[in-house]
Protein backbone atom coordinates (compact mmCIF):
# COMPACT_ATOMS: atom_id res chain seq x y z
CA UNK A 1 0.00 0.00 0.00
CA UNK A 2 2.31 2.65 -1.05
CA UNK A 3 -0.83 5.06 -0.07
CA UNK A 4 -0.67 4.08 3.40
CA UNK A 5 2.59 5.16 4.16
CA UNK A 6 1.85 9.10 2.48
CA UNK A 7 -1.28 9.28 4.02
CA UNK A 8 0.19 8.80 7.88
CA UNK A 9 3.20 10.99 6.48
CA UNK A 10 1.33 13.52 5.28
CA UNK A 11 1.75 13.23 1.37
CA UNK A 12 -1.53 12.43 0.77
CA UNK A 13 -3.76 14.29 3.19
CA UNK A 14 -7.34 15.16 4.24
CA UNK A 15 -7.44 17.27 0.93
CA UNK A 16 -10.16 14.27 0.19
CA UNK A 17 -12.47 15.85 2.52
CA UNK A 18 -16.05 15.29 3.55
CA UNK A 19 -16.43 12.10 6.02
CA UNK A 20 -13.77 9.78 4.03
CA UNK A 21 -11.73 12.44 5.09
CA UNK A 22 -13.03 13.00 8.47
CA UNK A 23 -12.90 8.95 8.96
CA UNK A 24 -9.64 8.75 8.12
CA UNK A 25 -8.46 12.08 10.38
CA UNK A 26 -9.68 10.15 13.25
CA UNK A 27 -8.00 6.76 12.00
CA UNK A 28 -4.68 8.36 11.52
CA UNK A 29 -5.01 10.34 14.89
CA UNK A 30 -5.45 6.93 16.99
CA UNK A 31 -2.49 5.93 14.91
CA UNK A 32 -0.10 8.32 15.37
CA UNK A 33 -1.52 8.17 18.74
CA UNK A 34 0.05 5.28 19.54
CA UNK A 35 3.04 5.29 18.69
CA UNK A 36 6.42 5.64 21.27
CA UNK A 37 6.95 9.41 19.66
CA UNK A 38 3.54 11.26 19.93
CA UNK A 39 5.30 14.23 18.73
CA UNK A 40 4.59 12.41 15.26
CA UNK A 41 1.05 13.49 15.52
CA UNK A 42 1.72 17.07 15.35
CA UNK A 43 4.39 16.67 12.46
CA UNK A 44 2.09 14.76 10.58
CA UNK A 45 -1.24 16.80 10.99
CA UNK A 46 0.18 20.06 10.19
CA UNK A 47 1.01 18.73 6.28
CA UNK A 48 -2.85 18.21 5.72
CA UNK A 49 -4.39 19.88 3.56
CA UNK A 50 -2.02 20.81 1.67
CA UNK A 51 -2.40 19.27 -1.66
CA UNK A 52 -0.54 16.08 -1.50
CA UNK A 53 -3.49 14.00 -2.21
CA UNK A 54 -3.62 15.72 -5.85
CA UNK A 55 -0.02 15.28 -6.62
CA UNK A 56 -0.47 11.56 -5.70
CA UNK A 57 -0.84 8.96 -8.63
CA UNK A 58 -4.44 8.00 -9.75
CA UNK A 59 -3.52 4.78 -8.74
CA UNK A 60 -3.05 6.08 -5.30
CA UNK A 61 -6.38 7.84 -4.96
CA UNK A 62 -8.31 5.37 -6.06
CA UNK A 63 -6.61 2.69 -3.78
CA UNK A 64 -7.00 5.00 -0.94
CA UNK A 65 -10.23 5.94 -1.70
CA UNK A 66 -11.80 2.78 -2.28
CA UNK A 67 -10.20 1.70 0.84
CA UNK A 68 -11.52 3.75 2.82
CA UNK A 69 -14.69 3.44 1.64
CA UNK A 70 -14.73 0.17 2.10
CA UNK A 71 -14.46 -0.31 5.44
CA UNK A 72 -16.18 3.12 6.68
CA UNK A 73 -19.30 1.43 4.46
CA UNK A 74 -18.36 -1.99 6.42
CA UNK A 75 -18.61 -0.40 9.74
CA UNK A 76 -22.11 0.64 9.41
CA UNK A 77 -22.79 -2.35 7.89
CA UNK A 78 -21.65 -4.44 10.44
CA UNK A 79 -23.89 -2.23 13.43
CA UNK A 80 -27.32 -2.27 11.09
CA UNK A 81 -29.01 -4.58 13.33
CA UNK A 82 -27.61 -3.16 16.66
CA UNK A 83 -24.62 -4.95 17.27
CA UNK A 84 -21.33 -6.16 15.28
CA UNK A 85 -21.19 -9.92 15.80
CA UNK A 86 -18.16 -12.00 16.29
CA UNK A 87 -18.97 -13.52 13.11
CA UNK A 88 -18.74 -10.49 11.39
CA UNK A 89 -15.91 -9.61 13.12
CA UNK A 90 -13.96 -12.81 12.46
CA UNK A 91 -15.05 -11.72 8.65
CA UNK A 92 -13.15 -8.66 8.75
CA UNK A 93 -10.32 -10.10 9.78
CA UNK A 94 -10.99 -13.06 6.91
CA UNK A 95 -10.82 -9.78 4.64
CA UNK A 96 -7.60 -8.72 5.77
CA UNK A 97 -5.88 -11.74 5.52
CA UNK A 98 -7.41 -12.14 2.70
CA UNK A 99 -5.75 -9.04 0.75
CA UNK A 100 -2.46 -9.87 2.79
CA UNK A 101 -2.99 -6.81 5.01
CA UNK A 102 -0.67 -6.79 8.20
CA UNK A 103 0.67 -4.84 10.92
CA UNK A 104 0.33 -0.83 10.36
CA UNK A 105 -2.42 -1.18 7.42
CA UNK A 106 -4.04 -4.05 9.10
CA UNK A 107 -4.24 -1.62 12.39
CA UNK A 108 -5.42 1.57 10.48
CA UNK A 109 -8.20 -0.71 8.69
CA UNK A 110 -9.99 -1.77 11.70
CA UNK A 111 -9.62 1.86 13.13
CA UNK A 112 -11.42 2.59 10.01
CA UNK A 113 -13.99 0.60 10.42
CA UNK A 114 -14.37 0.91 14.26
CA UNK A 115 -14.26 5.28 13.50
CA UNK A 116 -17.01 4.75 10.81
CA UNK A 117 -19.81 2.53 12.51
CA UNK A 118 -19.41 4.64 15.97
CA UNK A 119 -19.51 7.94 14.07
CA UNK A 120 -21.99 10.55 13.44
CA UNK A 121 -22.19 10.24 9.77
CA UNK A 122 -24.61 7.50 7.83
CA UNK A 123 -24.14 4.99 5.61
CA UNK A 124 -25.38 6.95 2.54
CA UNK A 125 -22.80 9.93 3.78
CA UNK A 126 -19.97 7.19 2.95
CA UNK A 127 -22.07 5.99 -0.15
CA UNK A 128 -22.51 9.03 -1.59
CA UNK A 129 -18.57 10.38 -1.21
CA UNK A 130 -17.77 6.53 -3.16
CA UNK A 131 -20.51 7.35 -6.04
CA UNK A 132 -18.67 10.45 -6.85
CA UNK A 133 -15.58 8.89 -6.49
CA UNK A 134 -16.53 5.89 -8.63
CA UNK A 135 -18.37 7.69 -11.20
CA UNK A 136 -17.83 5.61 -14.37
CA UNK A 137 -16.71 2.98 -12.94
CA UNK A 138 -19.06 0.43 -12.84
CA UNK A 139 -17.00 -2.45 -11.88
CA UNK A 140 -15.89 -0.85 -8.61
CA UNK A 141 -19.44 -0.22 -7.26
CA UNK A 142 -20.66 -3.45 -8.51
CA UNK A 143 -17.43 -5.05 -6.45
CA UNK A 144 -18.24 -2.94 -3.34
CA UNK A 145 -21.88 -4.51 -3.31
CA UNK A 146 -20.58 -7.56 -3.35
CA UNK A 147 -18.69 -6.99 -0.55
CA UNK A 148 -21.12 -5.76 1.32
CA UNK A 149 -23.03 -8.69 1.20
CA UNK A 150 -20.75 -11.08 2.35
CA UNK A 151 -20.15 -9.43 5.31
CA UNK A 152 -24.23 -8.80 5.95
CA UNK A 153 -24.47 -12.89 5.38
CA UNK A 154 -21.09 -13.50 7.59
CA UNK A 155 -23.19 -14.75 11.01
CA UNK A 156 -25.38 -16.54 8.70
CA UNK A 157 -28.35 -14.42 8.92
CA UNK A 158 -29.42 -11.80 6.56
CA UNK A 159 -31.50 -8.53 9.27
CA UNK A 160 -34.11 -6.81 7.52
CA UNK A 161 -31.82 -3.78 8.80
CA UNK A 162 -28.79 -4.59 6.22
CA UNK A 163 -31.30 -5.83 3.94
CA UNK A 164 -32.19 -1.73 3.75
CA UNK A 165 -28.96 -0.46 4.24
CA UNK A 166 -27.51 -2.45 1.34
CA UNK A 167 -30.55 -1.65 -0.96
CA UNK A 168 -29.95 2.32 -0.19
CA UNK A 169 -26.40 1.99 -1.07
CA UNK A 170 -27.30 0.38 -4.12
CA UNK A 171 -29.57 3.12 -4.77
CA UNK A 172 -26.93 5.96 -4.44
CA UNK A 173 -24.59 3.79 -6.57
CA UNK A 174 -26.66 3.22 -9.41
CA UNK A 175 -27.17 -0.38 -8.92
CA UNK A 176 -30.24 -2.00 -10.62
CA UNK A 177 -33.36 -4.09 -8.63
CA UNK A 178 -32.24 -6.66 -10.92
CA UNK A 179 -28.34 -6.40 -10.71
CA UNK A 180 -28.84 -6.18 -6.86
CA UNK A 181 -31.18 -8.84 -6.59
CA UNK A 182 -28.25 -11.25 -8.68
CA UNK A 183 -25.90 -10.40 -6.37
CA UNK A 184 -27.99 -11.02 -3.09
CA UNK A 185 -28.68 -14.48 -4.99
CA UNK A 186 -24.86 -15.25 -5.16
CA UNK A 187 -25.09 -15.44 -1.12
CA UNK A 188 -28.87 -16.27 -0.51
CA UNK A 189 -29.10 -19.73 -1.68
CA UNK A 190 -31.72 -20.12 -4.57
CA UNK A 191 -32.13 -22.98 -7.10
CA UNK A 192 -30.65 -20.80 -9.71
CA UNK A 193 -27.71 -19.86 -7.83
CA UNK A 194 -25.05 -20.93 -10.81
CA UNK A 195 -27.36 -18.65 -13.26
CA UNK A 196 -27.61 -15.56 -10.43
CA UNK A 197 -23.64 -15.75 -10.53
CA UNK A 198 -23.75 -14.87 -14.03
CA UNK A 199 -26.22 -12.67 -13.96
CA UNK A 200 -29.14 -14.41 -16.50
CA UNK A 201 -32.11 -15.84 -16.27
CA UNK A 202 -32.01 -19.82 -16.55
CA UNK A 203 -34.93 -19.73 -19.45
CA UNK A 204 -31.48 -17.49 -21.31
CA UNK A 205 -30.29 -19.22 -24.91
CA UNK A 206 -27.49 -20.51 -24.43
CA UNK A 207 -25.60 -17.53 -26.68
CA UNK A 208 -26.61 -15.04 -24.08
CA UNK A 209 -25.52 -17.33 -21.46
CA UNK A 210 -21.83 -17.38 -23.26
CA UNK A 211 -22.30 -13.51 -23.89
CA UNK A 212 -22.59 -13.18 -20.08
CA UNK A 213 -19.75 -15.38 -19.09
CA UNK A 214 -17.20 -13.78 -21.25
CA UNK A 215 -18.43 -10.21 -19.73
CA UNK A 216 -17.83 -11.50 -16.62
CA UNK A 217 -14.13 -13.06 -16.97
CA UNK A 218 -13.16 -9.96 -18.70
CA UNK A 219 -14.23 -7.65 -16.03
CA UNK A 220 -13.39 -9.59 -12.52
CA UNK A 221 -10.22 -10.95 -14.36
CA UNK A 222 -7.40 -10.05 -11.57
CA UNK A 223 -5.15 -9.29 -13.79
CA UNK A 224 -7.46 -6.67 -14.74
CA UNK A 225 -8.11 -5.40 -12.21
CA UNK A 226 -4.85 -5.17 -10.37
CA UNK A 227 -3.74 -3.08 -13.80
CA UNK A 228 -6.44 -0.98 -13.23
CA UNK A 229 -5.60 0.10 -10.20
CA UNK A 230 -7.73 -1.69 -7.74
CA UNK A 231 -5.26 -2.15 -4.52
CA UNK A 232 -2.81 -5.56 -5.14
CA UNK A 233 -4.43 -6.68 -1.51
CA UNK A 234 -7.62 -6.94 -3.60
CA UNK A 235 -5.96 -9.45 -5.71
CA UNK A 236 -7.17 -12.45 -4.09
CA UNK A 237 -10.95 -11.54 -3.20
CA UNK A 238 -10.73 -10.84 -7.11
CA UNK A 239 -9.08 -14.26 -7.59
CA UNK A 240 -12.03 -16.09 -5.64
CA UNK A 241 -14.81 -13.88 -7.26
CA UNK A 242 -13.35 -15.17 -10.80
CA UNK A 243 -13.30 -18.77 -9.85
CA UNK A 244 -17.26 -18.17 -8.62
CA UNK A 245 -17.80 -17.29 -12.45
CA UNK A 246 -15.38 -20.24 -13.21
CA UNK A 247 -17.93 -22.58 -11.16
CA UNK A 248 -20.86 -21.15 -12.11
CA UNK A 249 -19.96 -21.36 -16.24
CA UNK A 250 -19.01 -24.93 -15.05
CA UNK A 251 -22.69 -25.99 -13.56
CA UNK A 252 -24.06 -24.35 -16.59
CA UNK A 253 -21.71 -26.06 -19.20
CA UNK A 254 -22.67 -29.46 -17.91
CA UNK A 255 -26.61 -28.80 -17.40
CA UNK A 256 -26.91 -27.90 -21.42
CA UNK A 257 -24.00 -30.15 -22.18
CA UNK A 258 -22.53 -26.85 -23.80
Amino acid sequence: MSWFGKMVGGTIGLVLGGPLGAIAGGAIGHHLFDKEHPEETSRAGGTFGGGGFARSSVAEQRQMTFFLALFSILGKLAKADGRVSREEGEQIVAFLDQMNVSGEQRSFAIRVFNEAKDSSYSVEDFAQQFAEFSRGRHDLRSSMMDMLFRIALADGEFHPAEDAMIASVAQILGISNQELQTIRERYVATAHQAYATLGVNPDADDDEVKGAYRKLVHEHHPDRIVSEGMPEEFVEYATRRFQEIQDAWQTIRKERNL
